[in-house]
């Protein structure tokens, strides 16, 4: 992206894999005397470095969600394009991951000059934007699918992404913490229905086994809802909202997305228990079950999709992110329970970034006693890999010398510390997980699976040759600029806060020179260079390469923390785009010894984030940190509750007391939020403390402007419908049966109720219904126009109409899913009549409608794609999510 002045960015031209030259002498040379790879399989190795990726994709959601669309895929398009012959063969379909369980991600591998020849291509890219668009495919590289695999995560089991942006195995995680749900809440809702004597929906054998294998290790304690919870961190409040999009496609009240700087991540106060005695026991915190580290690293295995790695490689990259990974690792480790587990993982092959960090981690947490790294080689059967390293070089960093040990270089260490080599004491680093380009036409990664024995006590980084990280300036400035000063102090207080957390070390003050000159010195700029996370294509780094390090071949100090990129996966999530700014850096204090224990809490800044209107959410005031809405929850008598609970019927089961809005008022003014017990608990224990949390919670309930009395006017949003529709009373349920019915009300939008108008089973029930919003049960049945899952859809009764309350978006899809159809949508109550659709719509035959869509305000943001962008958001869509504009109301009462 390039910004002109005074207008948004253009989009620059995409970079042509092929004709980009892939050599780089320091990173060829360092891959090829490093010990990592045989001889004989070297040339093997590079090669595949310098092919492009393949493309892959997951499915996501629960398996009732994810399944269906597989089967889709599985069914209707792979017999299609088997039938391909090119020059003389068969062209190779997309493929399952054979590892991935349930069959549930894919990689393709045909040339895109293939692609583009053959129709069948064709409908299957329609497909796989189609369902992108609506949440229910993720373009995921292959290797990134492999950490939350490892972790072994339960319903029950509190969970923490520590480096969690822009969110693929966030999502991965979040299914994870849901696992069995669907089945529970149907058996406990299916049981409450038949104990009132109100009509049960028929189940399908996939849904019945699923409800018996829940029945043996289920959780069942919160009826049936998952009790877990995911907490996604992410130092850049950018990439934090980032991330928060794509996890909305989810709709967990189980989730909380933080923006904190991993490295110094503050500890988590949970409510006061009361002792038999009746005295409250004060200061409990939380411990997490599994910890996620996707580290910051130099994304060196990310050749094959991020082609400006071959330019900028240099050695000092690593050893500059080197101390940063060590102290989030051991942070990680700080914050787990006992027996519980951290995975630490990169996308790099090098070891001063992964064995080396593991073994420096374990021996400051107490050695193999207090950390162990679990064996995970007959984990993930199919997946080919290699061992950890026990035994490595390294290079310096001009590239100019290798070394064997430490006792090499011990006496002239330059930027070499002794953690970054293989350690004294063994350690079966063989355990950890290395993932090589050649073995399975992947990108290059590295994943170890650490377990906690036993509580910890952290040593302090080694003396005298330790290189310190800088952390961002701006990550300490945001921590301590809150913390308000006691009435009658004087300014210089949060100076001397600013000293506490990072002192400037002695003996560097230059007489006459002012720490604001000294600090500007620090952090002059460098040429920036290649320090990413896993996830970027070959383009991204254009427009995120304000977020990585900076480095330069004269590199002289490790990269600033916080300051860190983490590359994203290809392709870069919905708002990727957005202008991020470099974060500066400060000298990082040695961590004094009551934050080095396991039990050490480590504080947020001691005020709230100000506040101020929803409209400005998310900006900064001069400078200052950006401002969030508070988390406020209502209590349950709140007459707008009442009036919910009476209206939609809803069961005294569902929970009264997780229902909240965000504004400083506390009143629903214009959205309600539903979030679990435990995310209630974090938010309220923590409120007030300084902790910078930026989301949590689902839409369950957004104000609708109606024109009739008695008519409820807040309708149940898409998000909270999952959440909510088992507990919704018979009077607010419109059942459906028939194929016909459905694409009826899909095709067209507010079908008249009148007696004349043909809306099949439902016509009778709709006419007499109460208005307002309802649901819409799609059953299962038999015959060809049944439907073989049942779905579930907000729906709106008016005056003279029915409507669903679904964005064309979610209309297209569906249409396309159900029906292998692209057809025009019309909107009955639109002047000119015919087709509507954004630019008009596409048939099956490839032709396109005239017809323009007359406005409509849509309920999510859409994913308008091309083949070469099926993840892409565009520059509009990610203006539109920053600046708060992705979600304007549905037009559902145009009587």
């Amino acid at each position: 992206w390039r910004p002109r002045s005074g207008q948004r960015p253009e989009r620059l031209p995409r970079a042509n894999y092929e004709e980009v030259t892939k050599s780089n002498h320091n990173y060829e040379g360092c891959y090829n005397n490093l010990g990592i790879l045989r001889d004989e399989e070297k040339d093997e190795f590079w090669a595949a470095l310098r092919r492009e990726l393949p493309n892959s994709f997951r499915f996501t959601g629960s398996k009732g969600q994810a399944l269906p669309v597989q089967n889709i895929l599985k069914d209707r398009y792979i017999p299609e394009i088997v039938s391909i012959e090119y020059e003389g063969a068969k062209v190779e379909p997309p493929t399952p991951i054979p590892w991935f369980p349930n069959q549930l991600a894919w990689q393709m591998t045909t040339p895109k000059n293939v692609v583009r020849k053959f129709a069948p291509f064709k409908s299957f890219q329609q497909f796989l934007v189609s369902e992108t668009s609506v949440g229910n495919i993720s373009r995921q590289e292959i290797v990134s699918m492999i950490p939350p695999l490892l972790m072994d995560v339960k319903p029950r089991m509190v969970v923490l992404d520590l480096c969690a942006a822009p969110g693929s195995k966030s999502a991965q995680l979040i299914e994870m913490v849901h696992g069995g749900e669907e089945a529970r809440i149907r058996k406990v809702t299916r049981d409450l229905a038949k104990k009132e004597g109100r009509e049960v929906s028929p189940e399908g054998p996939a849904m019945e086994a699923e409800i018996e294998d829940e029945k043996q290790q289920g959780d069942w304690s919160d009826q049936g809802r998952s009790t877990g919870l995911l907490i996604c961190n992410d130092v850049d409040y950018k990439r934090a909202h980032m991330l928060i999009h794509q996890m909305k496609r989810l709709n967990s009240p189980n989730l909380i997305v933080t923006n904190h700087d991993a490295t110094m991540y503050p500890s988590i106060k949970l409510p006061p228990e009361t002792q038999t005695n009746g005295k409250p026991v004060q200061n409990k915190y939380l411990k997490f079950d599994r910890v996620l580290a996707d580290v910051p690293c130099t994304g060196d295995g990310t050749t094959r999709k991020n082609i400006n790695v071959w330019r900028d490689w240099v050695p000092g990259n690593a050893l500059g992110l080197h101390p940063t990974q060590v102290r989030i690792l051991v942070r990680a480790l700080q914050m787990t329970k006992a027996g519980g587990r951290v995975i630490y993982s990169t996308c790099s092959m090098n070891p001063v970034e992964n064995e080396a960090v593991v073994a420096s981690a374990i021996a400051r947490c107490g050695g193999l006693s207090k950390v162990d790294i679990v064996d995970c080689k007959d984990e993930l059967s199919g997946l080919i890999r290699r061992p950890g390293l026990t035994t490595w070089n390294v290079m310096d960093r001009t590239g100019a010398d290798i070394y064997k040990s430490w006792a090499e270089v011990e006496n002239n260490p330059g930027k070499l510390v002794e953690g970054m080599f293989p350690p004294k004491v063994p350690l079966p680093l063989d355990r950890c997980m290395r993932i090589y380009p050649h073995l399975q036409d992947t990108g290059g990664f590295f994943i170890t699976v650490l377990e906690k024995k036993s509580e910890i006590k952290a040593k302090p980084e080694s003396e005298p040759h330790r290189t310190e990280p800088k952390p961002s300036i701006m990550s300490v400035i945001n921590e301590i600029e809150a913390r308000p000063a006691a009435n009658g102090t004087i300014p210089t207080t949060k100076i001397d806060a600013l000293d506490k957390i990072a002192p400037h070390p002695a003996g560097e003050d230059a007489e006459g020179v002012s720490a604001a000159a000294r600090q500007n010195k620090e952090v002059a700029p460098t040429e920036p260079l290649s320090s990413r996370k896993h996830e970027l294509d070959d383009q991204a780094d254009v427009y995120m390469s304000a977020k990585r390090p900076k480095f330069s071949e004269e590199i002289s100090e490790p990269a600033p923390r916080g300051a860190e990129d983490r590359q994203v996966h290809y392709p870069p999530p919905p708002g990727a785009q957005l202008d991020i700014s470099r974060s500066e850096a400060t000298k990082l204090p040695e961590p004094t010894e009551d934050l080095l224990n396991d039990d050490a809490v480590i504080p947020p800044s001691s005020e709230p984030l100000k506040q101020v209107s929803s409209d400005y959410k998310g900006k900064r005031n001069s400078g200052q940190q950006p401002f969030e809405e508070p988390f406020k929850y209502l209590p349950p008598d709140h007459p707008e509750l009442v009036g919910i609970y009476e209206f939609y019927d809803l069961s005294p089961s569902f929970p009264r007391n997780r229902f909240m809005v965000r504004n400083a008022s506390g009143e629903p003014v214009k959205t309600i939020y539903y979030t679990s017990l435990l995310a209630r608990d974090i938010l309220t224990a923590n409120e007030g403390t300084g902790l910078k949390f930026v989301h949590c919670g689902v839409k369950m309930f957004v104000k609708q402007d109606v024109q009739r009395e008695n008519t409820c006017k807040w309708r149940i949003q898409t998000d909270g419908l999952p959440v909510v529709e088992a507990w919704v009373g018979e009077e607010r349920v419109v059942r459906l049966w028939r194929r016909s019915t459905l694409r009826k009300l899909l095709v067209e939008m507010f079908p008249k109720v009148d007696d004349g108008v043909e809306l099949g089973e439902i016509g009778e029930r709709v006419r007499r219904i109460k208005y307002g919003c309802c649901i819409l049960r799609v059953e299962k049945g038999e015959g060809e126009d049944a439907f073989s899952e049942r779905m579930v859809l907000p729906l709106w009764r008016s005056l003279h109409s029915v409507n669903l309350m679904l964005p064309k978006e979610d209309r297209k899809a569906m249409l396309l899913r159900l029906y292998n159809e692209i057809v025009p949508l019309e909107n009955t109550t639109s002047k000119k009549q015919g087709a509507v659709a954004n630019g008009g719509t596409e048939s099956r035959d490839g032709g396109h409608g005239r017809n323009r869509e007359p406005p409509e305000p849509a309920e999510v943001p859409g994913g308008r794609y091309d083949l070469q962008e099926v993840m892409d958001a565009t520059s509009d869509e990610a203006e539109r999510v920053e600046e708060g504009m992705g979600e304007p109301g549905l037009g559902v009462d145009e009587d």
